[in-house]
């Protein structure tokens, strides 16, 4: 099953990445279940390399952007999110979106790794600076995607001890 087999890949092979395999991720990034239909989403698709070098250089957890041939940057559009109580669902939202693209990647054999920059203002800073993000952007994470340097055996992550019938034991 394709869920079970994607791992998380940092390390990418030089040949490219298609405007076809980009247009398919994000098609399926955007077909993401979202609350009231929101879709308070925006992706900036990054295949610059002297962006994706300065993302990698002012993003701890995202170095390996600087040889990936394309980045996602997934935000949120704060004009799109719900009021109240409800405001916060935009994470939700843009959570799903990013895992359909880890999972489109997967699907078409490229792969990816998810690296955080919300909420942390220190990341969000410079990923609106370098991308020119307007106020009402939100830089959620970067998905640095390519062609997978080496195989990887994905971990094997089910614990039945953590399924509970009816009520937590």
């Amino acid at each position: 099953m394709n869920i079970i087999r994607r791992v998380s890949v940092r390390r990418y092979s030089d040949k490219p990445v298609s405007s076809e395999q980009i247009s398919a991720i994000l098609h399926a990034a955007m077909s993401a279940p979202t609350g009231v239909n929101k879709q308070p989403w925006e992706f900036v698709v990054v295949d610059d390399l002297e962006l994706l070098k300065q993302l990698a250089d002012a993003l701890p957890y995202a170095k390996m952007a600087a040889q990936a041939p394309v980045a996602i940057v997934v935000c949120g559009n704060k004009d799109m999110f719900l009021e109240g109580v409800d405001d916060v669902l935009w994470v939700q939202d843009l959570s799903a979106a990013s895992e359909n693209t880890l999972l489109a990647a997967h699907a078409i054999g490229l792969g990816g790794v998810w690296t955080c920059i919300y909420p942390h203002e220190e990341r969000m800073a410079p990923g609106k600076s370098i991308l020119h993000l307007p106020d009402n952007m939100v830089p959620f994470n970067l998905i640095p995607i390519g062609h997978p340097l080496t195989d990887h055996a994905p971990m094997d992550k089910w614990h039945p001890e953590r399924v509970h019938q009816n009520r937590l034991k």
